[in-house]
């Protein structure tokens, strides 16, 4: 009666929710199994499978330059024009999963790989254009084209994360040649 009642309790332990908000990822003996939608489900109860959840609908947002968080090893959003000009470049990135299974288990540093990814696709797209279009008005296409093309790292790195926008904060010169920047403008001017 006692190994009945043992046994009926460890079938009723493999009972799980999924919120709506939640995707879930069946492991069977540490192995990825199967997604599991929102709503009540049975699984193996543990040690034979678990579940991971991953909340689906919420947008997160990373900072990428000069104060993002400075132990990620970059070198705080220093990049350099087609023209040869040296700008310090400042983004926010929000992004959401959409594969939750492929967020669990193909990138060990998810956060890490975003960053590193936006830092590689905006030098791209600001290494191809000039200084004054950066700084001015093409702020809004440099954005759009460097999360396209973040977009399409993350993918083909098949990260399960979804970039919803990216907006460049600020452009400006460093603070080291600031003053000869300005001074350059004025004479333009």
């Amino acid at each position: 009666l006692v190994v009945i009642v043992a046994l009926s309790l460890w079938l009723l332990s493999g009972f799980y929710v999924v919120q709506q908000s939640e995707r879930g990822v069946i492991l069977h003996f540490g192995k990825k199994a199967e997604p599991t939608g929102p709503g009540l489900h049975w699984r193996w109860p543990y040690p034979i499978e678990r579940v991971e959840k991953v909340n689906v609908d919420q947008v997160s947002t990373l900072w990428i330059g000069r104060h993002s968080d400075r132990s990620s090893g970059g070198d705080n959003g220093y990049m350099l024009t087609e023209d040869e000009n040296i700008i310090v470049v400042e983004f926010s990135v929000q992004y959401k999963v959409k594969d939750a299974s492929d967020y669990l288990f193909n990138v060990r540093d998810p956060i890490a790989t975003i960053t590193q990814a936006t830092e590689s696709a905006a030098r791209e797209v600001v290494g191809k254009s000039q200084l004054d279009f950066v700084m001015t008005d093409g702020q809004l296409e440099v954005a759009e084209k460097s999360r396209t093309l973040l977009q399409e790292i993350l993918d083909r790195y098949r990260t399960g994360i979804q970039i919803v926008k990216v907006q460049m904060q600020k452009a400006s010169p460093p603070d080291e040649v600031k003053a000869a920047f300005d001074d350059a403008v004025k004479a333009r001017e």
